[in-house]
């Protein structure tokens, strides 16, 4: 038996419980692991909460991302006692997540433990860290550089954005910080944002372009937020989309981009080839300053998961949650 979190859909309507589940239960997969730590992303509090279509049967466990023990395997490539992480690939959508105590899945989702990491510290950085990383590699496959000038981070204080501040900054960026909650301030001063600005200044439809600011862009939120960080982006600029907090669309024109050359990366990090992980996650060893992801991470059981999901579907969770699963 093990616990899981289970969201059902049927004439009783859509909710998420805590439930105990037999081992028979787990969906195939090559290899089988015992969790240690899960995370709660933004796409899971949609699927939790049942405020976006992101689960795609039922029932379902979520949980986009996991590290833990491998117990079962039929793959060369792991072996009982490994270590392993799983970011995407779209579990807690389509196969049973991680926000439970066992998890079965496919080996080429899973890479080794980063060296340099312990389990709950890969998942104190998890797929949004990884997916700031993605956003920054984008970057500086573009050539961006700290002497461009500025560069704006949206969402500044969630997930994404707290790690996209904290890497840039480290990577000697000057790092405008973008957020709806300005009593965050000091915690994103402290990751190492130079300035923060009210994302009301973004938010509202904006003109096709204007003014030029911003060498780069890193943007977790969408709509109307992205279309004026894009008409905002100096000219050869990049801009990293990750998000859409805000929203799908995308109320813009074609004129940043055929007026100022800016470049638009869309970042998935759901499906990325296992070498680019692994590149990713070579990266953030290096730049990650360990004391700093407890301050951008918070520590919570699975039980606590459900309740924690209406609160990031809110705007009001600050960073990472870890889960620890097995509490």
């Amino acid at each position: 038996m093990f616990k899981a979190i289970v969201i059902n859909k049927d004439e009783q309507g859509y909710r998420a419980q805590l439930q105990q589940l037999e081992e028979a239960a787990l969906p195939a997969g090559e290899v089988k692991v015992d969790v240690l730590y899960s995370t709660l992303n933004y796409k899971d509090g949609l699927a939790i909460t049942g405020k976006g279509p992101v689960v795609r049967s039922f029932p379902m466990v979520p949980g986009i991302d996991f590290a833990g023990c491998v117990t079962e395997s039929a793959s060369p490539d792991f072996k009982v006692g490994d270590l392993v992480l799983l970011n995407g690939w779209g579990v807690g959508e389509g196969h049973w997540g991680g926000l439970a105590q066992r998890a079965s899945v496919r080996a080429d989702w899973l890479i080794p433990l980063p060296k340099g990491f312990t389990a709950k510290q890969a998942l104190a950085i998890g797929t949004a860290g990884y997916t700031a990383m993605l956003c920054i590699m984008a970057l500086q496959k573009h050539g961006t550089k700290p002497s461009d000038g500025e560069v704006l981070v949206t969402g500044a204080a969630g997930g994404v954005g707290s790690f996209a501040v904290s890497l840039l900054s480290k990577l000697g960026f000057t790092v405008v910080a973008s957020t709806g909650r300005l009593d965050e301030a000091d915690y994103l001063k402290k990751l190492g944002a130079n300035e923060i600005i009210d994302r009301a200044s973004l938010s509202a439809p904006g003109k096709p372009l204007a003014k030029e600011r911003w060498a780069a862009v890193v943007d977790s939120v969408g709509s109307h937020t992205l279309a004026n960080a894009c008409a905002q982006t100096k000219s050869d600029g990049a801009v990293a989309a990750c998000g859409l907090a805000q929203g799908m669309d995308f109320p813009s024109s074609v004129a940043p981009f055929i007026l100022r050359g800016v470049t638009l990366y869309g970042i998935n990090s759901v499906t990325v080839p296992r070498a680019k992980r692994i590149a990713a996650y070579e990266q953030l060893s290096q730049l990650v300053d360990l004391n700093t992801l407890d301050e951008i991470s918070k520590e919570i059981s699975l039980q606590d998961a459900i309740t924690y999901a209406d609160q990031l579907m809110a705007g009001n969770v600050r960073g990472r949650v870890i889960v620890d699963v097995n509490q």
